[in-house]
């Protein structure tokens, strides 16, 4: 693999991806199942040399199966939510509660505009904005930002998953390697 250009795949794969992947890190509804399952057959697209991201996804299809949409909700919201050391937004696990946090916010709420995305009730910042943005941003612009910004900020929200058994680690796992091999891909590009 190791390339996105190597194994074939276009840039709305990528795109697809990494939406249905915001669509999973965004708070459980009744529609869940069917977002988990949408990604799944996303991230299958990929084709074989992206087995790995496919099988996290899989090991989280797997934990969430038999949970009611009570309990999805009540985990996400104890993942994500309460629990500060895991939280989605890129900028705090960068800067904290910096001015370098909010100048990160004004640049995010930017690119986020450049790209069409609209903003949730979610800050700018927050990881389901970031894949977004990533997965349409220029490939060579997307791979700098990744690797100064958003493999930083992912590897220091699974630092709150370790002893946990949450399934959510799965998912984050599952960014963490399609954004390492989509940065490392494009480089030189």
């Amino acid at each position: 693999i190791h390339g996105i250009a190597k194994a074939g795949v276009v840039m709305t794969e990528f795109t697809e991806v990494c939406d249905s992947l915001a669509r999973i890190l965004t708070y459980p509804g009744a529609d869940y199942a069917d977002r988990l399952q949408r990604c799944r057959i996303a991230v299958e697209a990929l084709g074989s040399d992206w087995g790995g991201i496919l099988q996290k996804i899989d090991k989280f299809i797997d934990a969430m199966k038999d949970s009611s949409t009570g309990e999805m909700e009540e985990l996400y919201t104890r993942t994500f939510d309460i629990n500060p050391v895991s939280s989605l937004e890129v900028g705090w696990h960068l800067h904290g509660e910096t001015y370098e946090r909010g100048a990160f916010l004004v640049s995010m709420r930017e690119v986020l505009r450049r790209c069409s995305i609209e903003e949730s009730t979610e800050l700018p910042d927050h990881l389901t904005h970031v894949l977004q943005a990533v997965g349409r941003m220029d490939p060579l612009e997307a791979s700098d930002f990744i690797k100064k910004n958003v493999l930083k900020a992912v590897n220091t929200m699974l630092e709150g998953f370790i002893g946990q058994s949450n399934p959510y680690e799965n998912i984050l796992l599952a960014v963490k390697e399609l954004l390492a091999l989509y940065a490392t891909s494009h480089v030189g590009v």
